[in-house]
């Protein structure tokens, strides 16, 4: 080995026994060689005499490369010898050579790839013979055979395939080389092709596989009658036919098959050569005990000939064309349901799509035939074989394990397309679809196979699916065969209910359709039945019960008043449930989140909350439901002091649960219920309450609890409306003790509640807390804004983020809701020009465009409130501090910053603001504000005195559009003049 053999092979090394430094120099020393102007001719040496694999392959990368960069710029001897060079060691023509082609299918491929790389910039101007000049060495066998099949697939993969993204220069050249092509040796290579593959298809039918699968690739852009003629075709058919041929070969035979029926043409000719192939003679193909690859590649010729058939009928506007297409898809539609029932198939999703389009054609035919029905029958066979699990997964969808999960997650993203087609089956074939349903339904009841479960869930499925697109009306009067589905839903106990997936398809099944049960209500028992024992809420697997007790509310909802005379069967069938829920302990990883029994309740209060239930009889329920769980909460109050340390977690887990169960349980009753028809409801939560505010006193910093009695605060203070307000104070003054930055956030929305409901009632009570609230948020936010940048956002300063915007919905609503005089009290005063600084900052600064808006709208309104006859001095400083802070910085200086985007929608709103604020400033305090903004801002922006007038007269006269248009205008104008470049417009 020379130098460069040896450096070559210490790039290549994998074995780790060579260091980087020895490598990098290797790398060096091969890339000088690389730029010697006797490159070509070195690599083309080493190609015919190194048998080392490594060397040759990284000859042809280099060839290849210098060709691609270098090649206009050799003088035509070299490209002459490289041409050359290249040439016969592709066709062998000296068996020095052999080694080359001997070697490993990439080094074959790479030397492809340097031909091809040649054909692009030679052919056909400077080297048109390269193609012919192959054929005579073809005859030299299988080697040169396949280096030409080799050449034919890198000239598509490399230049003339769309599948790849190409420059406009390679267009260009890839229809320059098909072009010449055409003109001078396709049909030459399509003899080749023929003869090759009639020659070895016994003797060697891995190359015949090979020239096919090149073929293939050629078939889109070649004249169609060198292929579909009395030589080619039955060629084809033949091997497709052959049993004893290998599926490698038959399956190339098919693919070269599925692209002549895919080949662009006009629907009358594609008719007519759709018609000629007589493709019936591969039915029988699928039914045998095929290989899969076989079944996989017929199943797309199969699909493929049925879309374009389908395209035809689409195309074409003449009656006996499209008669011949349709006769065409009934030909082969069978094979291709049949397929897919049978057969794990590559190609379901085009498959797929196809039906959906042969469903939406089927939609124009104002009377369906026989064979359409019976083809929409079979498209429901085919989609509920489909959506049916594997029974491989069945203990792991039942467990939800990890594999359960992804099989599960993988089958409801797969099951999308199918369930949207069998939707447009189910508008265009209602009847046919419900009675397969029906007979799906019986099937699988009937069935005591082992494939019970998942043929009973995908029939539920198919059923669930189908009420998607049902209407309400269609659900409510159970039309066609709604009425007898839904009833054999209701009493039908299947054998696999125990199963996860079957239980839960049910009761999802069972609620879509509830409303059926609105306008007949004997089957009301029923549905109660299938909620309340063990297919529900009482299911052994706790993933159903939990589905079924969120379920069961939905239903409670829509059907509340129907289900009143039932309340004592209801509430004695979850008496065992309710119970077990606030005694569960709740770090226990059965019940997180929104799975915390409180659906249970939130259905009872539903169910009690009524005025159909009579007062006795509510009062009665309510307590016997509220007692209980205020005494246990009172109980572990009472005792908080002596738990250990392994209680704690758990029985204040606990009480979280009862609270969110009350909190549930009272969302079914209206404030006008506990306030105006039946006070002792209302006395009743009004004592819960008490109670629950009592955890803030015993445990004011376990955020949890904070949170939860919190957001019972907020429930109360839509049920008992103004009855609540003796225990707000109490209730704010306990969440303010110690309390947290991100837990300010809570408090301030509870505010905004509070202000939104009860306006300027809540006004003495704004007055008393506003100080604490405010002393607390300005310790924490600085008036000047936060940090901001990717490195500068912490979690801490996220949460200030989010307390800071709180806060100016905060100021907002306090403002928009006649409560300015808080900040006027003397409780409050103090707060004022803090408050004032951070408006006004954040009215000019702040990055979030609604935020500055919010801020305008603020001054707006309490200009209006405090300003409110001309020169009025309510507010002492006031007036001065908004005409020479406010409107010169924020309504002039802000918007001239380049930063403020006139084309961004919500910027443009803020421009609005802004202008109404100068407006509303004109009307209060008239001259004073108009010579400051004019003398002092405009002056300062170096306004002409010209356009300072025009925007006097604007503001003067009344039409605002006007002057909005007009004050835009002068802020982009003084942008120009700032960059230097002024044009007044």
């Amino acid at each position: 080995m020379d130098d460069l053999e040896k450096a070559i092979l210490i790039i290549f090394d994998e074995t780790g026994a060579i260091d980087d430094e020895l490598k990098k120099q290797a790398k060096i020393y091969c890339n000088e060689i690389k730029e010697k102007p006797s490159i070509c001719r070195l690599c083309i040496e080493k190609l015919c005499f190194s048998n080392l694999v490594q060397v040759q392959f990284w000859c042809l990368q280099t060839l290849h490369e210098v060709i691609r960069t270098r090649y206009l710029t050799m003088t035509p001897d070299e490209r002459h010898m490289i041409r050359g060079s290249v040439f016969s060691i592709v066709c062998l023509q000296d068996k020095n050579l052999l080694r080359v082609l001997e070697g490993p299918a990439f080094i074959k491929n790479k030397l492809a790839q340097v031909l091809i790389t040649l054909i692009y910039f030679d052919y056909p101007l400077i080297w048109s013979s390269v193609f012919v000049d192959f054929f005579p060495h073809l005859s030299k066998g299988n080697m040169v055979i396949d280096m030409f099949c080799r050449v034919l697939n890198a000239l598509d993969d490399e230049l003339i395939s769309l599948d790849y993204p190409r420059t406009p220069e390679e267009l260009t050249v890839a229809c320059r080389v098909k072009d010449a092509m055409r003109q001078q040796c396709v049909s030459q290579i399509v003899r080749a092709w023929y003869d090759i593959v009639s020659m070895y298809r016994s003797s060697d039918q891995e190359l015949c596989a090979s020239v096919l699968d090149s073929m293939r690739r050629y078939i889109s852009w070649i004249d169609i009658g060198l292929i579909v003629n009395d030589a080619f075709i039955p060629l084809l058919f033949d091997l497709i036919l052959e049993g004893a041929l290998s599926d490698q070969l038959r399956g190339a035979a098919v693919r070269c098959l599925l692209a002549v029926v895919s080949k662009r043409m006009e629907p009358q000719s594609k008719l007519s050569l759709l018609q000629s192939l007589q493709i019936s003679r591969v039915f029988r193909l699928v039914t045998e005990d095929a290989d899969a690859e076989l079944v996989s590649d017929i199943a797309a010729l199969l699909t493929g000939y049925a879309v374009e058939a389908l395209d035809c009928f689409r195309r074409t506007s003449s009656e006996d064309a499209k008669g011949m297409s349709m006769g065409l898809l009934n030909e082969v539609l069978p094979s291709v349901f049949y397929v897919m029932k049978n057969f794990e198939v590559d190609a379901t999703f085009n498959i797929v799509q196809f039906l959906s389009g042969y469903v939406a054609t089927l939609k124009s035919f104002s009377l369906l035939g026989e064979k359409q029905l019976l083809h929409l029958g079979q498209i429901l066979e085919v989609i509920l074989v489909l959506i049916r699990y594997d029974p491989a997964y069945r203990t792991n969808l039942d467990v939800m394990d990890k594999i359960g999960k992804e099989e599960e997650d993988r089958m409801v993203e797969f099951r999308k397309d199918l369930f949207v087609l069998l939707r447009a089956v189910g508008r265009v074939a209602p009847d046919v679809t419900q009675l397969f349903i029906r007979n799906s339904l019986a099937s699988a009841v009937s069935s005591s196979s082992d494939s019970n479960v998942e043929e009973v869930e995908g029939a539920l499925s198919l059923l669930y699916a189908l009420g998607e697109s049902a209407t309400e009306e269609a659900i409510r009067t159970g039309s066609g065969l709604l009425s007898e589905l839904i009833l054999t839903l209701l009493s039908t106990k299947f054998p696999c209910h125990s199963n996860r997936l079957v239980a839960l398809v049910y009761l999802e099944t069972v609620t879509r359709y509830v409303k059926f049960i609105q306008d007949n209500t004997q089957y009301i028992p029923m549905v109660l039945a299938a909620f309340l024992d063990e297919r529900g809420i009482h299911h052994s697997n706790i993933n159903v019960s939990r589905r079924a007790s969120y379920l069961f509310m939905r239903v409670v909802k829509l059907l509340k008043v129907k289900l009143v005379p039932f309340i004592e069967t209801i509430l004695q069938s979850l008496q065992d449930t309710v119970a077990h829920f606030t005694i569960m302990n709740y770090t226990s990883e059965e019940l997180s989140g929104s799975d915390d029994g409180s659906h249970i309740f939130e259905a009872i209060g539903l169910l009690i909350g009524t005025e159909d239930v009579p007062p006795e009889k509510q009062s009665d329920y309510l307590s016997s439901l509220l007692s209980p769980l205020c005494q246990q909460v009172e109980t572990l109050l009472i005792n908080a002091k002596s738990w250990t340390y392994e209680e704690n977690n758990a029985k204040i887990g606990v009480i979280q649960q009862i609270i969110m169960a009350i909190n549930s349980l009272s969302k079914g009753f209206s404030e006008r219920l506990v306030t105006a028809s039946r006070p002792a409801i209302g006395l009743m939560f009004k004592q819960t309450l008490d109670v629950l505010l009592q955890v803030l006193v015993i445990f004011p910093k376990v955020e949890p609890l904070r949170n939860k009695v919190t957001s019972f605060i907020h429930r109360m203070v839509d049920t008992l409306g103004a009855s609540v307000f003796p225990y707000l104070p109490k209730a704010l003054n306990q969440l303010l003790e110690e309390i947290e930055p991100k837990q300010m956030a809570g408090l301030l929305l509870l505010l905004n509640q509070l202000i939104c409901k009860f306006s300027t009632s809540v006004c003495n009570i704004l007055e008393e807390i506003f100080p604490a609230v405010a002393d607390r948020i300005f310790s924490v936010i600085p008036r000047d804004g936060l940090p901001s940048g990717p490195d500068a956002v912490t979690e801490e300063i996220r949460e200030l983020q989010e307390l800071q915007r709180i806060l100016y919905t905060f100021l907002h609503v306090i403002t928009t809701h006649d409560l300015s005089p808080v900040f006027l009290s003397p409780k409050c005063k103090a707060y004022l020009d803090p408050v004032m600084q951070l408006l006004l900052y954040s009215s000019c600064n702040h990055k979030d465009i609604l935020v500055r808006k919010a801020c305008v709208q603020i001054f707006i309104r309490l200009i209006k409130d405090w300003c409110a006859q001309p020169y009025e001095e309510k507010v002492p400083g006031f007036r001065s501090f908004v005409i020479e802070a406010f409107a010169t910085n924020c309504c002039l200086y802000s918007v001239l910053d380049r930063s403020f985007e006139f084309h961004d929608a919500n910027t443009f709103v803020l421009f609005g603001e802004i202008v109404l604020a100068q407006k509303v400033m004109y009307d209060k305090f008239g001259d004073d504000f108009l010579v400051h903004f004019v003398s002092k801002g405009f002056s300062a922006a170096h306004c002409p005195p010209d356009m300072a007038e025009q925007y006097c007269q604007k503001l003067q006269g009344g039409d605002f559009k006007a002057l909005k248009s007009f004050y835009q205008s002068l802020v982009e104008n003084l942008r120009l003049q700032q960059n230097g470049s002024l044009v007044f417009r």
